[in-house]
């Protein structure tokens, strides 16, 4: 049999300097002459953001800057820097459980139950495990080795144990997105993963949270609809309404500039518990909501402009626009305290002078019960916080 040869491959620039530098290539991709023009340069500059993980982007950014500074020197681009900001994503851990084997038995005891023996830890696929108890039948299928294995319960269940480690193969703690989808639909999946921390700091997966994520997403449907039917009113929005909706406008605009997503996510579920308690379904606040949440959770908020009456995309809307004047405040709160003890609280109007309120909280009729006709020593007013009356 004839051995065929192949010549050594001795040209490493696509994978050293195309894989470093291929992004000046996108400010001028038809440049049949160079890597290049400067005009092309000098109008697109360097990247706004490189957005990576740790391990790839360490190593990826040596090179990158490696040729972009040689490029410099060479006068072929502008900037000393190919990327003005770096944001370095954390990494999200797995949640492993495990399974105790009483050594040299083929018995496995439950969680709480273990100390009593002595036992062998084992990984165990977090796929056959929900809220931490093991579907027995499915262990048992899971391996040849697992097929006879006996078990002692505790209440009837198998309480596996649980650790965060990095998501691994080998621990048989990898989440399978393509099954979370399945099972809770993609808007769900990418909420619950910007809703478990900070964009940077690693974070632990687990599963059993996403039900409350997916909760929040009904619930949002729920403001649309009554039953199967849709239904919508093209009332004006009150105050209180107006001001739900632009706190959010504020908060998702700041969060989307600063990378703040799982904040983001909190302030979605606020509002639209707010919305519900006022019982809104009215266009002129759910549609800029809709907006607004459609980079979050892209295939329902798709869904909900087309049933607010939309013929375009939700991404071709206009992103609302914060109006200040709603977030004011008409009224205070003020907790009176007689003698450092909060007894009642008034509902004042906001601005309300130090000595109108020090008047008013003197003259409402609760005051005068609690003090039984003794005068007023001193009267503490913190504008828009606290009366605070001695006696």
């Amino acid at each position: 049999m004839e051995t065929k040869k192949y010549p050594l491959e001795l040209n490493t620039m696509p994978g050293f300097a195309g894989s470093s530098a291929y992004y000046l290539r996108y400010e001028d991709p038809h440049n049949d002459n160079a890597l290049v023009s400067k005009e092309a340069n000098d109008y697109w500059g360097n990247v706004d953001l490189y957005l990576g993980g740790t391990e790839h982007a360490t190593g990826h950014l040596i090179y990158s800057r490696f040729w972009n500074k040689f490029l410099f020197d060479l006068g072929v681009v502008s900037k000393d820097e190919p990327f003005q900001k770096l944001i370095n994503q954390g990494m999200i851990q797995g949640r492993s459980n495990f399974v105790y084997r009483i050594k040299e038995t083929n018995t496995f005891v439950s969680y709480n139950l273990k100390d009593q023996y002595d036992v062998t830890p084992i990984h165990v696929d977090v796929n056959i495990v929900s809220n931490d108890i093991l579907d027995i039948e499915k262990f048992r299928n899971w391996s040849p080795d697992y097929k006879s294995a006996e078990f002692i319960l505790e209440n009837g269940k198998y309480v596996c144990g649980w650790a965060v480690e990095k998501m691994s193969k080998s621990m048989y703690n990898v989440v399978n997105p393509d099954d979370i989808v399945e099972k809770y639909g993609a808007d769900t999946l990418r909420l619950y993963e910007m809703f478990l921390g900070p964009l940077e700091q690693s974070k632990p997966w687990d599963t059993n949270g996403i039900d409350g994520v997916h909760r929040f997403l009904k619930k949002l449907w729920g403001l649309f609809s009554k039953g199967d039917e849709i239904s919508l009113s093209g009332d004006e929005p009150t105050a209180e309404e107006l001001k739900s909706l632009h706190k959010l406008i504020k908060k998702i605009t700041f969060d989307i500039e600063n990378f703040s997503f799982n904040t983001s996510v909190a302030a979605f579920m606020i509002c639209v518990n707010e919305l519900t308690a006022l019982k809104c379904n009215k266009k002129a606040i759910l549609e800029p909501f809709v907006i607004l949440i459609a980079p979050y959770a892209p295939h329902i908020a798709e869904e909900l402009y087309q049933m607010l009456g939309n013929n375009s995309s939700v991404y071709n809307a206009k992103w609302p626009v914060l109006n200040e004047e709603y977030l004011k405040e008409n009224s205070a709160k003020y907790p009176i305290s007689f003698n450092g003890k909060v007894r009642f609280t008034l509902e004042l109007p906001a601005g309300m002078p130090k000595e109108e309120v020090e008047k008013t909280a003197l003259e409402n009729e609760q005051t005068v019960k609690i003090m039984e006709g003794k005068g007023a020593k001193k009267v503490i007013v913190v504008p828009g916080k606290i009366v605070n009356i001695v006696f």
